[in-house]
């Protein structure tokens, strides 16, 4: 009797230790796996103009080397860690320097501080092709980076590239409607105005430029519906290095013009020269008294989503509200 009740204590024993048996060994098969998802997740890949790259988990420190790029950032609420400087301003551009503060300056966006880079220890940078492709490989061994392919055309197409670096896909898209949604809205508004013929002419030292429709400028009239002079009204981005020989293609029923000014002086000389040349008086815009000047900054440099929003103010003011 005793002994099967020994037989009996020994199976139940070991029918215990084959139990906890099976369950090591189930933990130990599920905690690999309860690691790894941690690892995987909130990865995503972001297809750019230089490869495929991939992020772990939303940026939070973020280094932008184009103006257009900084305007983009603070539209989808990421403030960069640094910011390559305005290309005028002290550092930041007047509309977005009270955004800005805290941010690290990185030079100029023609020629960013890769060593300032590195020292803010950015988990993604964000570039562009035809200002930085000679730096891209450096700028991949600090962090994860991300390039636009130009800087000419539709800037809408690189802020969605941006909102999908920081992982802000829904928040972009959200700023993009709401931006056609203006321009939908200043469309009807604006009626038979949409005919006048608008032209675009930009002074800088040593340079004149009349601009087309694949500039910034160029494009928002585009999407408003506005007419264009006939040499104005093409698919590029403008005509440099103009003579005053060319000044009577200027000529339209408004012209905006712009001065980019550096702080010696030059380009508001060159400015005034040809304003005052009679050729430029003789234009019919000139003489019907539509010529305005604007911000370079707003209707052409900052190139971002904010300036976008300013030049439509100023559309606004000339057009509905008189001047």
């Amino acid at each position: 009797m005793k002994r099967k009740h020994l037989t009996l204590l020994s199976a139940f024993i070991l029918s215990l230790l084959l139990l906890a048996g099976c369950g090591g060994k189930q933990e130990e098969t599920a905690e690999p796996a309860e690691n790894k998802e941690p690892k995987s997740e909130g990865s995503y890949t972001v297809e750019h103009a230089m490869e495929t790259t991939e992020i772990k988990g939303t940026p939070k420190r973020v280094v932008i080397l184009t103006n257009e790029g900084t305007e983009a950032l603070l539209a989808l609420g990421v403030k960069p860690v640094g910011a390559v400087k305005s290309w005028t301003g002290d550092p930041w551009y007047d509309h977005i320097k009270d955004q800005m503060d805290g941010v690290k300056e990185l030079g100029l966006e023609s020629e960013p501080n890769v060593e300032a880079i590195a020292a803010l220890k950015p988990d993604l940078i964000i570039g562009n092709k035809m200002r930085h492709e000679k730096i891209y490989e450096q700028l991949k061994q600090i962090a994860p980076t991300v390039f636009a392919e130009t800087l000419r055309g539709n800037w809408k197409d690189n802020f969605m590239l941006y909102a999908k670096a920081v992982n802000k896909e829904e928040k972009g898209k959200q700023v993009i409607a709401e931006y056609d949604k203006r321009i939908e809205d200043l469309k009807a508004k604006l009626g038979d105005k949409l005919k006048m013929k608008v032209s675009i002419v930009r002074f800088m030292a040593g340079d004149v430029r009349i601009y087309h429709k694949d500039s910034f400028s160029g494009v928002i009239l585009d999407q408003l519906g506005f007419a264009r002079p006939e040499s104005q009204n093409v698919n590029d981005f403008a005509e440099t290095g103009v003579t005053k020989e060319r000044i009577p293609a200027m000529d339209g029923d408004i012209l905006f013009y712009f001065t980019y000014e550096t702080g010696d002086g030059k380009a508001s000389e060159i400015e005034k020269e040809w304003i005052n040349d009679p050729l430029f008086q003789n234009l019919n815009v000139a003489k019907q008294g539509k010529v305005y000047k604007v911000s370079d900054t707003i209707w052409n440099t900052a190139g971002g989503v904010l300036a976008a929003h300013l030049m439509l103010d100023d559309i606004e003011k000339y057009f509905l509200q008189g001047q």
